[in-house]
This record gives C-alpha cells, structure tokens and sequence, in this order.
C-alpha cells in the first residue's frame, strides 16, 4: 500500500520536475501532440465557449470577466488533478480499455445518436447570483473537461504534454471560439472528423492496453489524412452544390 502512495506521489512530483518540463518542451514529438489536444479541444468545445458566456450574461459587465476568470481557473485545477491522477491510473490494463470504450461511445453516439432540440440548443439565463454563477460555470467547465482529457490519455501519457495541451487548449477555446464555430460553418464536415479522430485515439488506447503501439508517425500521418480529406471533400462538396445552383 505504501508503494501505491510513493508511486501516486511521485506522479504529481513530474508537474514540479524542472527536467521533465525542460524534455516536454524541448521534444518536437510532444509539440506536435499539444498541437493535437489544442485543435481538437478547439473543434470539439467552440460552442461550449458560448454557452459559457451566455451563463455569465446577466451579470454586470466586469463581473462576467470574474466569473469566466474563476471559471477558466477552475478548469485548470480540475484538469491538473484529472491529468495527475489520469496518467497513473491510465496505465492499469482494464481502465485503458474502459476509458477506450467510452471514447468510442462518445464518438458513436455523436456521429449517429445525436438530437438537436427544437431550441437550438439555447441556454436559458437563470439569473443567479455571482457566486452561484461561478459554481455554475465551474460545474460546466468540470463537465466539458471530462471528454477532452480522457480523449487527451489516448495520445499521451506525460502530466506536462497533457496539460499544456489541456490549458492551451482551453484558453484558445475561450479566446477565439468565434473562429472555430465560423470554420465549421464553412467546413461542417470537420465536426465528424474530430470524433472520427476520437475513435482513432479510443482504439489507440485499447490497443495501447494490449502491448500494441501506434508509432507517432503513424498517427500524425492518419491526422494529416482525416483533416487534409476532409477539406478535399469539402471544397468538392461546395463545387457540386453551386454546379447544382447553376444548373437549376
């Protein structure tokens, strides 16, 4: 049990190691996968951004960038003791292929199951106090965070490629969640490929469980494919359509 504890301890230590931050940040590899994290944090959670923001807008104007501040704050504290406990979990056989398994339900049920309600997906503002908003948001934060860092061990198992991947990620969600939404309004096919991705790193995972590695040639590779296809069948897509235009 003591063991259990020094190895759970030493876990966390890795996010103080000045020689494991200096090696994530000197390996081009890993820039390549917080690369990854960041777009498909970005692609997967622009509209999470939003609803976000309309949670905070009954708030006066300098009290929304406090509750969103706290809120940002808070999904950096889950995420460091998410990715903490995460990588060693993670490395138990039964709960890689668990956590690959629920990757691929995640994709599963939103490339075939999902249902947009007749609202549009509208939040109602409720009107809450500041800090009942900002447990609001938190809640929120914690809830949108679950799926991106489990999907986040499927590509790597270091704290700091995972959490400069994570909190990238979230920052540029929140900074720029307008640009996301305009280019899958331009490309709607990219929401698809990112949960493609996702089956790609939920069978990497299980795979990963049972003594098969996928190189990260490899798998930089399949990326390049899913998103330069994606953009390929996109732009003939928008040409069959205005062919059509003509046509009629």
């Amino acid at each position: 049990m003591s063991g259990f504890f020094q190895s759970f301890i030493d876990n966390f230590l890795n996010f103080f190691s000045w020689d494991v931050l200096s090696a994530t940040l000197t390996d081009p590899v890993n820039w390549g996968i917080i690369g990854t994290l960041v777009l498909l944090e970005g692609l997967l959670s622009a509209d999470n951004a939003l609803v976000l923001a309309v949670m905070v807008k009954h708030l006066p104007k300098e009290q929304q960038k406090k509750a969103l501040f706290y809120g940002l704050l808070g999904a950096y504290i889950f995420r460091f003791l998410a990715i903490g406990v995460g990588t060693f979990l993670v490395k138990i056989t039964w709960i890689k292929v668990l956590g690959g398994a629920y990757l691929l339900w995640i994709a599963y049920s939103n490339l075939f199951m999902k249902k947009h309600d007749d609202e549009g997906g509208e939040v109602k503002n409720k009107g809450l106090s500041f800090w009942r908003t900002v447990l609001a948001v938190e809640i929120m934060d914690i809830a949108f965070s679950v799926d991106s860092v489990l999907a986040a061990f499927g590509v790597s198992d270091k704290v700091w490629v995972l959490f400069l991947g994570g909190i990238l990620g979230v920052l540029m969600m929140r900074g720029v969640a307008q640009v996301f939404l305009k280019l899958i309004d331009k490309i709607p096919e990219l929401e698809k490929t990112a949960f493609i991705l996702i089956i790609v790193i939920g069978l990497k995972m299980i795979a990963g469980a049972f003594g098969f590695h996928i190189s990260h040639v490899v798998f930089f590779s399949v990326i390049i494919a899913l998103f330069g296809g994606t953009i390929i069948l996109s732009m003939f897509r928008k040409k069959d359509e205005s062919k059509s235009v003509k046509g009629s």
